[in-house]
């Protein structure tokens, strides 16, 4: 079974998000589709990232 991992979104460029992994703030940004995300995020949002499905917390 997959653990769920936190992101916040840093930065929101375009048609993709910069992510930080909650609790490891030394690992790369991960970009990823504003397709795949839910509609409402904004920069400072927190996203949980469970069953290959990003969700709001």
């Amino acid at each position: 079974m997959l653990e769920a991992c936190k992101y916040t979104v840093v930065q929101i460029d375009g048609d993709y998000a910069h992510l930080q992994k909650v609790g490891d703030e030394s690992a790369e940004l991960k970009l990823v589709a504003r397709a795949l995300l839910p509609a409402e995020i904004t920069e400072g949002s927190t996203l949980i990232y469970e069953m290959l499905q990003y969700r709001m917390e």
